[in-house]
């Protein structure tokens, strides 16, 4: 009962974590690793608790300008990838420019953002929504290319109109691959809004790190980094939750014991 208990898939996870914690504990003590190189997890744990208060508005703050350019995301994103894969001369000038865009890296032009946007939100969700843009777009894009010909043909010869046959066709075929690049995209426009705190801000988990850097303070770094994983988790699992809920006919949420 026990062992059933504990090997259940939502609890795998914290055991996993659990099991990390020790080896962590364990590794610092084998080794005497002193605390200026890696605090031990209860250093850690400590330091959540006394700076709770403070993790959680910071927190809240790279949160929003998470959501923020997750959203200008499946705003923009969806439909350039749609225009793209129903175009191939939209998709022979607009592709390669998103793929050379994606070479240059977001750090070194994330200060262009505070020049031109100033200080505050609008910079980080601009470098969130730069580095989640293409993986919705590349999935997307494949989503609706993969979409069966053979069942485009039966649509149109039992007389569909365009619009029906994209909703009830082409659109459901393609949320698979749409929502794999939605859970891509929300991870890395986490990343995204903590590279416009590097940069150029007061706040955030992002402004936390740096300060904590700054003052060899590892436990508060470590637990900035405890919360901005939380962050990158929760937001996955929400998307997730809506994949769950708008495709439950998918292979892909049959439950794998």
């Amino acid at each position: 009962m026990l062992r059933n208990l504990l090997l259940a898939p939502a609890l795998r996870p914290f055991l996993l974590i659990v099991m990390l914690l020790v080896l962590w504990d364990v590794v610092i003590r084998l080794f005497r690793i002193p605390p200026y190189l890696i605090p031990t997890p209860l250093d850690v744990v400590k330091m959540l608790i006394a700076e709770w208060p403070r993790l959680l508005f910071e927190g809240w703050k790279t949160t929003l300008a998470t959501l923020g350019g997750f959203g200008l995301t499946i705003v923009f994103g969806i439909p350039v990838a749609m225009v793209i894969a129903y175009s191939r001369v939209v998709e022979s000038f607009v592709y390669p420019l998103l793929v050379f865009s994606q070479s240059i890296p977001k750090v070194a032009i994330a200060p262009l953002f505070v020049v031109w946007f100033g200080f505050g939100i609008f910079p980080k969700v601009i470098s969130a929504f730069l580095l989640g843009f293409f993986p919705v777009v590349v999935s997307t894009v494949m989503g609706f290319k993969s979409v069966e010909p053979d069942m485009l043909d039966l649509a149109r010869s039992m007389g569909a109109s365009r619009l029906q046959t994209f909703f009830k066709i082409s659109l459901p075929q393609a949320l698979p691959a749409i929502f794999s690049g939605l859970k891509v995209s929300v991870t890395l426009a986490v990343v995204g809004a903590v590279v416009g705190e590097f940069v150029g801000s007061n706040s955030g988990i992002g402004y936390v790190l740096q300060v904590a850097n700054g003052n060899f303070d590892l436990p508060l770094m470590f637990a900035a980094l405890v919360v901005l994983s939380s962050i990158g988790v929760i937001l996955f699992m929400v998307v997730d939750l809506v994949e769950r809920l708008m495709i439950p006919w998918h292979a892909s949420q049959r439950h794998v014991q």
